[in-house]
C-alpha cells in the first residue's frame, strides 16, 4: 500500500479508476468525514470544552441524551444539509426524519446516523464513535417521506463508522471492501492506513454483556456455555470474553483481529426484537462485516435482508467471524 493516500484520492479513485461510485456520492462521503473530524475534536476537548455530562432530556428511544449525543447530532445536520448531495437525513437521536431545507439544492442520497454510540462510555473516556449509512431515494421529483428510508441493509450504497480513541478512525465500505483511515491530526485528513481488512473465519473471542445471562434465550446460553467450558468443553479451546458496551469499539476489535459480537434477545422486553436499531446500527456494521469476509444474523436470518417497517426499529445482532455466527445461528434453528 502507498503511503500517505488520503481519504479524497481513495474516493476519486473509486469514483474514476474502479467506477465504485458516482461524483455525488464520493462529495457526500467526504462531508461526512469532515463532519466526523468535528466531532473528534469535540470529544477530545472533553471536560475541558464542558462538553461532558446529561443534557437532561431524552431521545426517541427513551435514552437519557449526553450533551455530546446532541452536539455530534447538529454537526452532521449542518454539514450535510447544504451541500446538495442528500434528499433528507434520518437520525437515532431524532423522531422523524430531517428533509433538507428549500433554500438548498437537494440531491439523491439518504443519510442515516447514530451520532455518538456508546454515549454512555463518553464521562469515563472509554471509546465512542459514530455510525452512518447511506441509501439512494427511491424517486427525485417528490417530497421525500418516512417509507423511502424503509429500504433492506442490502441496498447501501455506503456504510461506515468512525471511533474515536487512542486514534480517530474512519472505516468506510462502498461494496468494494472495507478499508481504514486514520486522522493526521498535524495535516488535518485521514490518510489510508489498512485497505482489504479481512476478518478470521475462526476466534477465540466473544463479546456480550454477561450480566444478562439470565435473560437469555436458550441458543445463546448453549453458545456461551461452549465458549466458558474452554479446552476440556465440545469446543476443545479455550475463549476470552471482551465486552466495551460500545457497539463501535467492539465491532472495530473484530475487525482489526476477528471475534463474534452478540446483542441478542432477551426476555426483559420480550415483544420488542432486539435492542440495537436495524437502520442506524446493525445495517451499517452487518455489511461492513460482510464485506470483511464475516456473517451477521439477527440468529435466523441474515440482517441485511430484514425489510424494516419502523425508522427506529430494533433488531438481534450476532456478526463477527463467519464460523462462529454460523454455529450461533444453527442453534436457534434448533430451536
Amino acid at each position: 500500500m502507498s503511503k500517505n493516500i488520503s481519504l479524497t484520492r481513495y474516493l476519486v479513485e473509486q469514483q474514476r479508476v474502479d467506477g465504485h461510485i458516482p461524483s455525488q456520492l464520493r462529495l457526500l462521503l467526504e462531508v461526512v468525514a469532515r463532519a466526523c473530524k468535528g466531532i473528534s475534536q469535540a470529544v477530545n476537548k472533553g471536560a475541558l470544552g464542558g462538553v461532558l455530562g446529561s443534557a437532561g432530556s431524552e431521545n426517541v428511544q427513551g435514552e437519557v441524551q449526553k450533551k455530546l449525543d446532541i452536539i455530534a447530532n447538529e454537526v452532521l445536520i449542518e454539514a450535510n444539509e447544504w451541500g446538495g448531495h442528500l434528499a433528507a437525513m434520518a437520525s437515532e437521536e431524532m423522531d422523524q426524519i430531517y428533509t433538507v431545507p428549500n433554500r438548498y439544492p437537494r440531491g439523491e442520497y439518504l443519510l442515516l446516523f447514530d451520532p455518538l454510540d456508546g454515549s454512555s462510555n463518553i464521562d469515563v473516556n472509554v471509546s465512542i464513535g459514530t455510525i452512518f449509512s447511506v441509501l439512494k431515494m427511491p424517486e427525485d421529483d417528490r417530497t421525500v417521506e418516512e417509507h423511502d428510508f424503509l429500504q433492506a441493509g442490502a441496498k447501501q450504497v455506503a456504510a461506515g463508522y468512525c471511533v474515536y480513541g487512542p486514534q480517530t478512525t474512519l472505516v468506510l465500505t462502498v461494496g468494494d471492501g472495507v478499508a481504514m483511515f486514520t486522522l493526521d491530526r498535524e495535516q488535518g485528513s485521514f490518510v489510508l492506513t489498512q485497505e482489504n481488512v479481512r476478518i478470521p473465519e475462526d476466534t477465540q473471542e466473544f463479546a456480550i454483556n454477561m450480566s444478562n445471562m439470565r435473560h437469555w434465550d436458550e441458543p445463546v446460553k448453549r453458545y456461551v456455555d461452549e465458549c466458558l467450558a474452554g479446552k476440556d468443553g465440545v469446543r476443545g479451546k479455550n475463549f476470552n470474553m471482551r465486552w466495551i458496551a460500545s457497539m463501535v469499539a467492539d465491532v472495530h476489535r473484530i475487525l482489526t483481529r476477528g471475534g463474534i459480537f452478540m446483542y441478542p434477545w432477551d426476555k426483559r422486553e420480550p415483544n420488542k426484537p432486539g435492542k440495537l436499531r436495524l437502520m442506524y446500527e446493525a445495517n451499517p456494521m452487518s455489511w461492513l462485516i460482510e464485506q470483511a469476509g464475516g456473517a451477521a444474523t439477527n440468529g435466523k436470518q441474515r440482517i441485511l435482508d430484514i425489510q424494516p417497517t419502523q425508522l427506529h426499529e430494533r433488531v438481534s445482532v450476532i456478526l463477527g467471524s463467519k464460523n462462529e455466527v454460523e454455529r450461533v445461528t444453527a442453534y436457534h434453528a434448533k430451536v
